[in-house]
């Protein structure tokens, strides 16, 4: 325990301190609730179940689902531009600049480097023809996140260099604050628009062609693929175990440097899932969300099922019930900090291995197909277990949940009931005492 506080702490202070990845997560965080809204209208036109479909299509026609489909592509389709504006203005406010300004600006540069056009195959001609004046959806999507967060830093320090240095229009006391806070953002925009410009136009010269290209290719692409691994997999789960047994948040530390790359992943679902294409992934935001956290970090909903059902001991019932409510929404910081798993040479020794297990097990049902894949949906975290299998995989999803939890009970119930006699011979103790006095 010595060993792991003495290298494992000053690691994960860094991590958490990191000015740009806490404004990479603040700026998902800005972009999620619209992601959620996207990816459910997409979900309700798509419901697994051909009755609803049914039942839908003869009370409002056969084109009913485009009602559902818009909203998903003005939010999960163009989410890039979301992430770019908040990572931006986060970043912004961290150095005390004008944030909304910056963010602005962050979209200019990002669309500078977004090719305005595509292109295109007529379905009867193998022809293939470029067409300018549009932007392609792809780049505005999940394909462009790497490229959205590399631009909105980017342009957040180079707003910072000029305004240092003292670069700015200032204007004379007596204007309005929006009119001098609008000619302070001038050079600095310019700066930003002309370096940006000028990575374009080098961009022209290589056989990527454009910098999405390259960063797709050289960066985005194989980090994917590690992110799909079950290797990668497992090895964050591992430190999101290892930073939350010392009392650090370890969803927190571990998915400000992997959400990225599994957001990206349940892109390529969502739109392959909207397209009615196989989907490429099997690992996703929803499988480590919704499949790995059950009742929380650690899968401790099943501990907190035990606890209430079969423990002994008071203090291990009474904190079960306390705990169970929040736990069903995966909210676990009841147990974690009350049993406590924290700092427990006993307890942290499920927690961590759990959600390894669980990883290997989904891994498996999945990629044989005895689960479909997840669709790419984004659901809210808090969804209860064996509804949000449900809502991602279907009926089959849902049993899956059901199966983790008996695996779950398996691997904490040795544990726990160490624990509760524990704690059982304590009260008994206690009780003797007083009964003495």
């Amino acid at each position: 325990m010595d060993l792991l506080e003495e290298k494992l702490m000053p690691v994960a202070a860094k991590i958490s301190a990191n000015r740009y990845l806490i404004a990479i997560r603040d700026g998902f965080m800005l972009a999620m609730p619209l992601l959620i809204i996207g990816a459910m209208s997409l979900l309700v036109a798509n419901f697994p179940i051909q009755g609803f479909l049914d039942f839908m299509a003869s009370i409002f026609g056969a084109n009913w689902k485009s009602f559902f489909t818009i909203p998903f592509d003005a939010t999960m389709s163009i989410m890039t531009i979301f992430v770019v504006y908040g990572i931006a203005n986060s970043l912004s406010l961290h150095y005390e600049l004008e944030g909304i300004s910056s963010g602005a600006i962050a979209l200019v540069a990002f669309f500078i480097l977004t090719p305005f056009a595509t292109k295109f195959t007529p379905a009867d001609s193998k022809v293939i023809y470029d067409i300018t004046g549009v932007i392609p959806m792809d780049w505005l999507g999940s394909k462009g996140l790497f490229v959205g967060m590399f631009t909105a830093i980017f342009t957040t320090e180079i707003i910072r260099f000029v305004n240092v240095r003292g670069w700015v229009i200032k204007m004379p006391e007596g204007v309005p604050p929006t009119v001098s806070k609008a000619f302070s953002a001038l050079i600095p925009a310019f700066v930003v628009i002309a370096c940006f410009d000028v990575v374009r136009l080098l961009f022209t010269f290589t056989s990527y062609e454009t910098v999405h290209g390259f960063i797709y290719k050289v960066l985005q692409a194989p980090l994917t693929s590690l992110g799909d691994s079950l290797g990668a997999t497992i090895i964050a789960n591992l430190f999101i175990g290892l930073f939350w047994v010392f009392g650090i948040h370890g969803a927190n530390v571990v998915g400000s440097v992997m959400s990225p790359i599994w957001i990206s992943l349940s892109g390529d679902n969502l739109t392959a899932f909207k397209a009615g294409a196989e989907l490429p992934h099997v690992i996703t935001q929803q499988f480590q969300e919704i499949y790995l956290q059950l009742g929380g970090s650690g899968a401790t909903l099943a501990l907190c099922l035990t606890m209430v059902f079969l423990c002994k001991s008071e203090q291990c019932k009474k904190l079960g019930r306390l705990a169970i409510l929040p736990g069903l929404f995966n909210i676990n910081e009841p147990i974690t900090f009350g049993l406590p798993i924290v700092l427990n040479p006993i307890m942290m020794i499920p927690f961590i291995i759990t959600p390894i297990v669980l990883a290997v097990v989904c891994y498996i049902a999945i990629s044989t197909g005895l689960v479909p894949r997840p669709s790419g949906v984004i659901i809210p975290w808090t969804t209860p277990a064996v509804f949000g299998g449900f809502l991602i995989a279907g009926v089959k999803g849902a049993l899956l949940q059901i199966v983790e939890l008996l695996v779950a009970f398996g691997i904490y119930y040795p544990f726990i009931r160490t624990v509760d006699k524990q704690y059982l011979e304590e009260e008994k103790s206690y009780n003797a005492e007083n009964a003495t006095v």
